[in-house]
Parts: C-alpha cells; sequence; structure tokens
C-alpha cells in the first residue's frame, strides 16, 4: 500500500517503459539524421506559448503523452544549433555520441562533488588531458563547469585571492581585456567584488587584436594614479569576429608587470587540435588561468566548460570545502581527496565529464581537428563568396571561422533614387536582412556590431555545417535585401 501511495518513482511495466524508452532514442536519432529536411529555426505560435503557462500538474501524465508534447510542441521550436544552417552563435552541433553518453549519465545519476568513485577519475582525466593539450605544467589544477562564464568566474576569484595574499589592497586592483572581451569578464568582477569599473578595456588593432602598446601606456597610466595592475584577459576567439589576440607577446608584458594572465579561450582554445591553426596559440602555455568550452567546437551536448588554474594548491585554497559533512577519510566512500567541490563553486555536480570522455575518446584529437579546420575552411569560402558579392562588403578579417560582412545598400535609396543610405539606414537594412533570413528557415546568421556597424555574423562551429549551406546563406541574404522594404526610410511626396 505505502507504494502505491506515492514512495517508488519506477515504472509499473518495465516492459512498456523500455519500449516506450527506445520509440524516444529513435526519435532523437531520426530527427539528427534528417536535419536538412526541416528549417534551422521557425518561431513558435503564440498557441503553443500559451501551453507553458498551465498550473503545477496534481496528476500522472503518461510517458507517451510527455514524449508527444515534446515532439509536437517543444523539439520543432529550438534555437537550432544542431542544424548545419545555423551560424548565428558559436553554439556546438553536438552529436548522437553525446546525446546517448548524457543518458548513460542520467542514468547513473552520480553527484561529482566529491566521494570515492570512478566518475570523477573521468574527469580528471580530461583535466589531465587538457592540460597536456596546453602544455601546462603537473600542479595545474582544473574542473568541469557548466560553461566559460563558470570557468572565469573560479579564475578570477583565485586570482583576487592571489592578489589579497600578497597583501595588494583590494580596492586598488585594475584588469585588462581588449574591448572586444566577452561581457562574462566584467560580470565575474563584479561577482567577487571588484566592480565593473575594475576593467580596462584596451583598444584593437586592425585585426582585432587587443593593442599592445595602448595596453602597456594603460598600465603605466593606472600605476602613476595608484592603482594595482593585476590581471590581463587574452582571448582566443574573440566573440564578435573571432581574433586571437598575441598570447606570447601578452605572457611576456604579464610576467614583465606582474599581472596573472587568464585566457578567454570560450571556443577558440580548442583550435589548437587544428595543426594549421595551433601555432598562433602560441603563448597560452604561459596561462595562469584557462576558461573554455566542450559544448562549442568540441560539439559536446551542453553544458560543458573547462578552467584550469596553474596554481593548483592556491585553486584548492581558494575553493577546499572544509563542511564538518565533507570531511575525508582514507577508506571508504569518504576517500579520493581532493575532490572536485574544493575546486569550484559547486557542491551538486552531474556527471557531465562523461559525455566529453565519450565525445574525446569516440572522435580522437586529429578528427576533432580536422573539423575545426573544416569551419575555418567554410569561412574562407564565405569570405570570398562577400568579396566577390557586388553589394556585400567584409566588416572584420576573418581570422577563424567567423565571418562579418553587411550588405552595402548599393541598390536600395531613401529619399529620392539618387540618394545612398545613411548610416542608419544601412544598419536598419542589415538588421532586418538578419531578421530576414532567420525567420525564412534557410540559415541563421546573428547580428553583431563592429566599429558601430551593424553587421551579419556567420559562426560557422557545426560539423554537420558544408559549402552548400554557405551558398544557401548567400543567396538568402540576396533574398533578404530584395524583400526589404524602407516606406518609413523614403520620400512620401
Amino acid at each position: 500500500m505505502d507504494a502505491v501511495l506515492g514512495g517508488v518513482l519506477d515504472p509499473d511495466d518495465w516492459d512498456n517503459f523500455r519500449t516506450q524508452s527506445h520509440q524516444m532514442l529513435d526519435d532523437m536519432i531520426d530527427h539528427l539524421q534528417t536535419l536538412r529536411q526541416r528549417p534551422v529555426w521557425q518561431p513558435a505560435p503564440e498557441a503553443i506559448r500559451q501551453r507553458f503557462k498551465s498550473p503545477l500538474p496534481k496528476g500522472e501524465t503518461a510517458l507517451s503523452v510527455l514524449h508527444a508534447e515534446f515532439m509536437q510542441y517543444i523539439l520543432p521550436f529550438a534555437v537550432g544549433n544542431t542544424h548545419p544552417g545555423f551560424m548565428g552563435w558559436v553554439h556546438g552541433g553536438g552529436t548522437p555520441v553525446g546525446m546517448v553518453a548524457e543518458m548513460l549519465a542520467a542514468g547513473l545519476n552520480a553527484n561529482l562533488g566529491g566521494r570515492n568513485q570512478i566518475p570523477l577519475e573521468v574527469e580528471r582525466q580530461i583535466i589531465d588531458w587538457m592540460r597536456q593539450l596546453f602544455a601546462l605544467p603537473e600542479p595545474t589544477s582544473g574542473v568541469l563547469v557548466a560553461g566559460t562564464s563558470s570557468a572565469s568566474l573560479i579564475a578570477l576569484t583565485t586570482a583576487r585571492n592571489r592578489a589579497q595574499e600578497q597583501g595588494i589592497p583590494t580596492d586598488t586592483l585594475v584588469a585588462y581585456a581588449s574591448s572586444e572581451v566577452h561581457g562574462c569578464i566584467a560580470r565575474a568582477l563584479d561577482v567577487i567584488g571588484l566592480g565593473r569599473g575594475a576593467l580596462r578595456k584596451v583598444a584593437c588593432n586592425g585585426q582585432q587584436q587587443i593593442d599592445l602598446l595602448s595596453l602597456q601606456q594603460q598600465i603605466a597610466e593606472d600605476r602613476a594614479q595608484g592603482k594595482s595592475p593585476w590581471l590581463v584577459v587574452g582571448c582566443a576567439g574573440t566573440v564578435n569576429t573571432g581574433a586571437i589576440d598575441d598570447l606570447a607577446a601578452l605572457s611576456a608584458i604579464a610576467q614583465r608587470e606582474q599581472l596573472w594572465l587568464h585566457i578567454d579561450g570560450a571556443f577558440g582554445a580548442l583550435s589548437i587540435l587544428a595543426p594549421e591553426i595551433a601555432p598562433r596559440l602560441r603563448g597560452i602555455e604561459m596561462a595562469d588561468s584557462l576558461a573554455m568550452d566542450f559544448h562549442k567546437w568540441g560539439q559536446v551536448p551542453y553544458d560543458a566548460g573547462l578552467v584550469l588554474i596553474r596554481d593548483g594548491a592556491l585553486h584548492q585554497r581558494s575553493f577546499a570545502a572544509t563542511d564538518s559533512y565533507l570531511q575525508r577519510e582514507t577508506h571508504g566512500l569518504a576517500a579520493n581527496t581532493p575532490w572536485p567541490c574544493d575546486y569550484g563553486i559547486d557542491l551538486s555536480r552531474g556527471f557531465r565529464a562523461l559525455k566529453v570522455w565519450f565525445t574525446l575518446k569516440a572522435f580522437g584529437s586529429e578528427k576533432l581537428g580536422a573539423m575545426i579546420s573544416h569551419c575555418c575552411q567554410l569561412a574562407r569560402e564565405l569570405e570570398q563568396l562577400v568579396s566577390d558579392h557586388p553589394q556585400l562588403e567584409l566588416a572584420a578579417p576573418v581570422s577563424l571561422n567567423i565571418v562579418c560582412f553587411y550588405h552595402t545598400g548599393s541598390e536600395i535609396r531613401s529619399h529620392t533614387d539618387d540618394d545612398p543610405l545613411t548610416p542608419e539606414q544601412l544598419n536598419a537594412l542589415n538588421r532586418a536582412i538578419v531578421r530576414h533570413i532567420q525567420c525564412s528557415g534557410l540559415a541563421a546568421p546573428s547580428l553583431a556590431t563592429v566599429a558601430g556597424r551593424s553587421v551579419i555574423r556567420a559562426a560557422i562551429v557545426n560539423h554537420r555545417t558544408r559549402s552548400e549551406d554557405i551558398i544557401r546563406l548567400i543567396d538568402a541574404t540576396e533574398a533578404a535585401a530584395i524583400a526589404y522594404q524602407i516606406p518609413t526610410h523614403r520620400s512620401t511626396s
């Protein structure tokens, strides 16, 4: 009677559950296999949105019904980053291998905060693989996290703690990064109590890299004003254009000025797997901390990030869990220390390491590197198509896999047939083009701002993307420009 009243949540009929589960897995495999037959993205009708405003259910719902609702009301209206035509943001496409690994991890339901269990060895192996990949020394520590935002928070907390141990007043600390740095750095400074004002955004050079002379000038100015230059961020793939800072030169400045060198390698760090790109990351081995994602170019299903910190002892001092119920032993479940909870902010942690481990072992570093090279080759193809197009222009140099371009509006006039579009109208045109392409379902670029100009941004990260998808983006851009109407920009006299 107790079980009937609500104790056990396992299926009453295991055979029926097995059949239904197999159908769900088959449907997701079919979905991934037939991605090209569907739009990249489509907006959800308001009636479907309203379905998700119902009250908390009191009774049970059959798994088959939930599956049907997922297939009809959720799956078709996701962001679309599994699709080869998705180029809007730096979102990996995932893989079937990662999908089934996620299922296995969910079935195991292990809490990787700590304890004496082999899943911790899986995570430790990944950390050591990445330590070796980036040529960091053995004392380097690490922990898997949700993504680079969390990783950067952990890194900057550890860097701040070093400054405090050195007796540097916290209210004098200042950090440096290029004007193209990701917003997670400013947010991390806020969270650790330094405030966004502690970040100096340094101008970029023509390659969208941090300008080294401007950086050194800013450091000197801050020292003269009694500030304590403390940390510099190097970008291995900026979010807007994919630029890679001169990490070797940055590391030299960091050593000379005694700054903590943090590398934001959210997606670009893994380009070290591509032999022709790896030399451009020279200097990354000098990082004091490195933040990166596996769910971008690593193609691991969301979410999976990593932070590596050169001074593992400092890292552990910054986060060690000392609560009495977490005391350690030499044997039993409380052995196997240190635990991941000693290196980050989470005690309850899923087994996200398993899907990373499956992905790295299933494909290997060479195949993943070839995939990254392929994405960059597609970016060069798009760069050439834009350069050859009479109405399109590049907005920034193509460094890795991101191409920023804009429609010149040369065939669209405002007010009179002889007046070209104003800068504001040109920005409106390109914003409208991006919206039109997205809603067409043919492709999904995003909008970015480069040098004050609204531009079409194509980030080629999906391993499924091919040349035909690049051509489809250009075709969709042309169609959007033709469809664009600006009655408020034209003379009505």
